[in-house]
């Protein structure tokens, strides 16, 4: 079988699987993985690449300091003093969003919701609202924030890599991304708390997962506390000056989860069952699905038969939307950063064939790119949070596709604003 097709029947297969949830998430994650090692379209390597993935490895590192955060009861201080200002599930919802987004301005979406889930988790604990009703929002925040800065998300960057190839100097600069991406999150933040608050699951939260909620905070020796502080801030110094330093944000994180250890802030128990395996499983089987879609040719024909819907005559505002759309559809399914790839290398080349502002369209396709909330596949965040808040696939369509269209009117009015389509 054509190692294309064989990966779009497996894709379908496994997003039924996901919405029917007719066998567990993570074996239908692993079963996806191991059908497309069969089939050819990975290779051994690429198929169990997942678990040495930099952004899962990265996620375990954090569970684990997460768990230190709760054992020490730093996280039930941070809950404590959060509940001061938002009491009601609403108001936590705005804040979490807003929080995060803001965060993934200037550090990678993965791991800044890796960060807030532990800290979100305490406030779930100490005011009882269940953590379906706020881990959504993590993930959904860590997506459009990283369009509030050029560093936000390598989506960015990978717009202003292409038209460089492509031999346009003029490119995006460092704020140049906030006027589009700051305003968006606020409203998003808005919408989360108030049009599409029923629709965030409100499910039983999954005992499964051990951390130390249970435990008299009181008899936790201070410099334990203290100590778990200076690795967390040595974590998000780490992510902030990652080129700087020349150390990967992932090994960072995982230097610091061994310091725990190695202290004794933790033991090895407690780091062991921090990591929870479900999550781990179905990021790490969902991820070499990109992979497959990437190198088979699946989603380059994916995109060019959308793009093909761009004929002579079309208006800048229709090139626009197309564009969007193709963008928007893609990265819902693949990961954004293949989808940015694609699609920016498809947008300059019509962009230099109408002799037209690259930057409009290039703003477009990153905007599209990076709104990939609409199924737990678009971003490593969006998987990352679906066992922990108990998610089926359907619950990111119900709150995701709202806001996708909420993006797609917002951005096809900014964009010509800031960005004119001048052909010719």
């Amino acid at each position: 079988m054509n190692t294309m097709i064989a990966t779009f029947v497996i894709m379908i297969i496994s997003i039924i699987l996901m919405v029917t949830e007719k066998i567990p998430l993570a074996l239908t994650a692993m079963c996806t993985t191991l059908a497309l090692c069969l089939c050819g379209c990975l290779s051994a390597s690429e198929a169990v690449a997942g678990f040495s993935n930099s952004n899962v490895i990265l996620i375990g590192a954090f569970l684990v300091i997460g768990q230190a955060i709760f054992a020490t009861g730093l996280a039930h201080d941070i809950a404590t003093f959060a509940m001061r200002f938002a009491k009601s599930e609403r108001k936590q919802v705005f804040a979490v969003s807003l929080v995060t987004a803001l965060l993934s301005g200037f550090l990678s979406n993965t791991g800044v919701a890796a960060m807030m889930i532990p800290i979100v988790m305490g406030i779930c604990h100490e005011s009882g609202t269940h953590r379906s009703k706020l881990m959504m929002p993590i993930s959904i925040g860590a997506g459009v924030g990283g369009t509030i800065t050029l560093i936000g998300t390598v989506v960015n960057v990978i717009a202003n890599t292409t038209m460089a190839e492509f031999g346009y100097e003029q490119q995006f600069s460092m704020f140049e991304f906030t006027k589009f991406g700051l305003p968006l999150s606020i409203i998003t933040a808005i919408l989360l708390a108030t049009v599409l608050f029923p629709l965030l699951p409100d499910y039983e939260d999954d005992d499964s997962v051990a951390l130390a909620t249970d435990k008299d905070y009181s008899k936790v020796p201070r410099w334990k506390k203290v100590l778990t502080v200076v690795l967390l801030l040595a974590a998000f110094v780490g992510m902030c000056f990652e080129s700087q330093i020349g150390i990967s944000l992932h090994i960072t994180a995982c230097v610091c989860a061994v310091l725990l250890i190695l202290t004794g802030v933790l033991t090895e128990k407690e780091a062991l069952e921090s990591i929870h395996l479900k999550t781990i499983f179905i990021l790490a089987g969902l991820l070499p699905l990109s992979t497959a879609i990437s190198n088979t040719g699946a989603g380059e024909m994916m995109a060019d038969a959308v793009v093909s819907l761009v004929g002579e005559g079309m208006s800048p505002i229709m090139l626009m939307v197309v564009l969007y759309l193709a963008c928007s559809i893609l990265t819902q399914f693949i990961s954004n950063t293949a989808a940015a790839t694609i699609m920016c290398a498809v947008g300059c080349s019509i962009a230099q064939g109408l002799d037209a502002d690259p930057r409009a369209i290039m703003m477009v396709i990153v905007l599209g790119a990076s709104y990939a909330y609409a199924t737990p596949l678009g971003m490593p965040a969006n998987a990352l949070v679906m066992g922990i808040g108990s998610y089926k696939f359907q619950d990111y369509t119900k709150v995701g596709v709202p806001l996708v269209l909420v993006s797609f009117v917002y951005c096809m009015i900014v964009a010509p604003i800031f960005y004119p389509l001048t052909i010719g």
